[in-house]
């Protein structure tokens, strides 16, 4: 008997773990809710709600092939005890998984768990993150040779006739409801739909649209959350990229660039998933040191309330907030800029808002989520400090002020030139702190104190010597001629300063 673990795998198709096990015997395929898991401070009622419809799915899908999904509810150790009791048990599969640190220790126990009864654990490599990685030197060259494997097809089931076990609801695992009421659906068959639409239709002009707000939502692929928990596969997703790309005609310029481009961020997807493999500890601790203590550990709970709640006074930045808090979802650059909002001009320990976006992503991931939060509050040593303007970005990316009339309603009597900056607006007092809130921070001489601050750091040996082993443990390969003559001033990072949450 075979037991398959799923966890941030829920597909049948391309599953090499369930692949690899059904060539051996008859397979179990197992989904642990672990309640303490979703008790977590990065866990949200939105993630379970995602995940339970892909589960729904999941076990359809199985059920095809033979054996529903088995669910089970409790710790993880409880649960295989349970089961060998009643089974004989030859060997544990699960795909290896880069998660957040109470994900890491649980593994470490199923682990000795395995030993202690005798049962072999296979953990198969998910998609392109390595265990124990000596060195980035090749990886990006490796990443496309496993791009290039084939596809596993999900194999036949032999009927076990176990209960199958129920699917708990949000409220029975202690998460409080949130209406995220915008949020993508779940599934499988809803991740193969985003795929295709955006392969053929929606990302003709990823480039040039992914940064804005409006044009983003539908430009950009929408797969993050598929691919977070596992309804598709990164071989699937890179393998579908490359064939649309060599069938375009030579005259489709604009797809050929949006598919280059897109295809360059599957591989920034797995790049930072790889920096938390190789350095759990950028979950909770600054990854240069020298920033320890930069900013204050208990952070101002006022100022965090109002960044969350869209209440900064800053039209662009607290749409965005709102748009996350209704849909589960931000473009790339939108992400970076309320995190760096958050750290620089609120001057927050980047713990307190990280975990905030974490449950507010449907596609929090945690590899790619803190080694960004990280990158966008300064505090990764190698990384260009990028102080985003709340203001010129709203005028950058919603000139027009629409994304923030969507949001914002209660700015409804506030003319079109003022939109981004209400408070230059001749109906100040009838608005600003009667139905929006005044700015609780003025951005030029915040981001300038901060600045000011992040900088004191980066001065002398010390710093430089942290970084330059930073650089050589999780850097990218691949630098420009311009970035390496400013390695004998500041360390070459080889990376290109990419902002985070849903690279794609």
């Amino acid at each position: 008997m075979q037991i398959v673990w799923f966890k941030r795998d829920l597909r049948a198709k391309d599953h090499k773990a369930l692949a690899m096990a059904a060539e051996l015997g008859p397979v179990l395929p197992l989904y642990i809710i672990e309640p303490e898991l979703w008790r977590q401070p990065d866990a949200s009622y939105r993630q379970w709600a995602f995940v339970a419809e892909t589960l729904f799915e999941l076990r359809e899908d199985l059920a095809r092939l033979g054996q529903p999904l088995l669910i089970r509810t409790g710790a993880v150790i409880d649960v295989l005890t349970e089961l060998r009791k009643r089974l004989s048990i030859t060997a544990l599969w699960s795909h290896e998984e880069t998660g957040n640190g109470w994900t890491y220790k649980r593994d470490l126990e199923v682990a000795a768990w395995c030993r202690g009864q005798g049962v072999p654990w296979h953990e198969v490599q998910n998609h392109g993150v390595w265990r124990r990685l000596k060195s980035r030197n090749g990886w990006s060259s490796h990443w496309e040779a496993l791009m290039k494997q084939s596809i596993s097809i999900a194999p036949r089931l032999a009927p076990i006739g176990l209960d199958v076990g129920g699917i708990p609801c949000a409220s029975s695992l202690g998460l409080a409801y949130d209406t995220c009421r915008d949020r993508q659906v779940g599934g499988r068959r809803a991740g193969i739909e985003r795929l295709n639409s955006f392969l053929n239709v929606r990302g003709e002009y990823y480039q040039s649209a992914m940064s804005s707000p409006v044009e983003g939502a539908t430009a950009c692929s929408r797969l993050s959350p598929y691919l977070a928990w596992g309804a598709l596969s990164m071989r699937e997703v890179a393998k579908a990229t490359e064939a649309r790309r060599r069938a375009l005609p030579p005259e489709a310029k604009a797809w050929r660039k949006s598919l280059k481009s897109f295809s360059g961020r599957l591989h920034w997807h797995c790049h930072f998933i790889q920096k938390l493999e190789d350095e759990p500890r950028i979950e909770v601790e600054n990854l240069h040191r020298l920033y320890d203590g930069l900013r204050p550990q208990t952070p101002n709970a006022t100022l965090l309330a109002a960044w969350a709640r869209g209440e900064t006074g800053y039209p662009f930045l607290d749409a965005c907030m709102r748009s996350l808090r209704a849909s589960g979802w931000l473009n790339f650059r939108m992400r970076a800029m309320v995190m760096a909002t958050a750290s620089y001009h609120l001057w927050l320990d980047w713990r307190a808002p990280g975990l905030h976006l974490a449950r507010m992503f449907t596609d929090y991931e945690p590899g790619i989520h803190w080694s960004q939060v990280q990158m966008q509050s300064g505090t990764t040593g190698i990384n260009a400090v990028r102080i985003y303007n709340p203001v010129k970005q709203g005028y950058d990316q919603d000139p027009k002020g629409v994304f923030i009339r969507k949001w914002l309603p209660e700015l409804a009597a506030i003319p079109d030139p003022h939109i981004h900056e209400p408070w230059k607006a001749d109906l100040l007092g009838n608005v600003i702190d009667a139905t929006y809130p005044a700015r609780i921070f003025d951005h030029f001489a915040a981001a300038k104190a901060a600045r000011e601050k992040v900088w004191s750091v980066r001065q002398g040996q010390q710093f430089r010597e942290q970084a330059q082993d930073i650089v050589a443990k999780h850097a990218s390969r691949k630098s420009t001629p311009r970035a390496r003559k400013k390695t004998a001033k500041m360390p070459d990072t080889g990376q290109l300063n990419l902002p985070f949450g849903d690279p794609l």
